[in-house]
């Protein structure tokens, strides 16, 4: 049998040299999308993030390159698809009529395409960017480490990954604390007993709050010519059971910030113990009457 007549060989109505021939072309579009993705992720990661910074953020970048690799992958499948001649015809369909394929993906896919739309949104608008410590409706927060297509990763403080769709994203209240100026200013809110001096509290909460090696002092020049003090107290409220006395500190950061609000509710109470100074809590008198 010559290679000619091996290669006539019928097998399930396909000829040897066309089966071969169908997993040479196969192996070669598999091999040209990985080597295509393969650029891609080269040229991004090693090009466009070290020296094109300037011009494109991370978040862009990383947004723009799945992009790219999503077409190669959907351009690839279109290729193969064509080469199936049962297909053929619905190969060369998806490549001619792709407006009308998005139509129908668009309807069939509400959610998903939602979710496309506003990642793009994100990447180009930057609300946030991968990097940011953000708190999302004041329930989720942490760091953002990743933003997709269709949703957006935050690292909470618990070292878990949130996954939030990016149509939500787009449509929440976000709380960035690395965009603008780090410094966070901290309230520390403490009730003391009617009878208490106030002076004496309050200076106690300064004193606490400047001992601190956190705080930080944020006066201007002219602010400090008047003596604006660096850390200021004031009552705030005369309540039910306590009067409130509340003061404003500054931390370099919010995660700074956090710590120091906690440490001084920890000194200022004991603080307060030692000085004999009350925190007083809700009493109720309950009176029952005889029937």
């Amino acid at each position: 049998m010559t290679l000619s007549e091996f290669l006539s060989i019928t097998i399930f109505g396909f000829t040897i040299r066309y089966i071969l021939l169908f997993l040479v072309k196969t192996a070669f579009i598999y091999l040209l999308v990985r080597i295509s993705t393969f650029a891609v992720r080269f040229v991004f990661e090693r090009y466009l993030n070290r020296h094109w910074s300037t011009v494109f953020d991370k978040t862009a970048v990383s947004l723009l390159q799945r992009i790219l690799i999503t077409i190669i992958y959907i351009m690839g499948g279109e290729v193969f698809v064509s080469m199936i001649p049962a297909l053929d015809k619905l190969g060369t369909s998806l490549l001619a009529g792709a407006g009308i394929m998005t139509l129908a993906v668009g309807v069939a896919s509400k959610e998903a395409v939602s979710n496309i739309v506003s990642g793009l949104f994100i990447a180009f608008a930057k609300p946030f960017r991968i990097g940011d410590s953000i708190a999302i409706d004041s329930t989720i927060k942490g760091k953002v480490v990743q933003i997709t297509l269709r949703h957006t990763v935050v690292n909470n403080a618990e070292n878990r990954k949130v996954i939030v769709p990016n149509s939500k994203m787009n449509t929440a209240t976000i709380i960035n604390s690395t965009v603008g100026e780090p410094a966070t200013c901290s309230f520390i809110e403490i009730g003391v007993a009617y009878d208490t001096n106030l002076d004496d509290a309050m200076r106690i909460m300064q004193e606490e709050a400047l001992a601190h090696p956190l705080l930080i002092d944020r006066r201007s020049s002219s602010e400090k010519e008047k003596g604006v003090p660096q850390v200021i107290v004031r009552v705030i409220e005369l309540g039910e059971s306590a009067i409130m006395l509340k003061a404003w500190v500054w931390a370099a950061n919010s995660g700074d910030a956090f710590v120091l609000k906690c440490d001084l509710l920890k000194s200022i109470k004991e603080r307060f113990d030692r000085e004999g100074i009350e925190i007083p809590y809700p009493c109720r008198n309950v009176v029952v009457k005889e029937s």
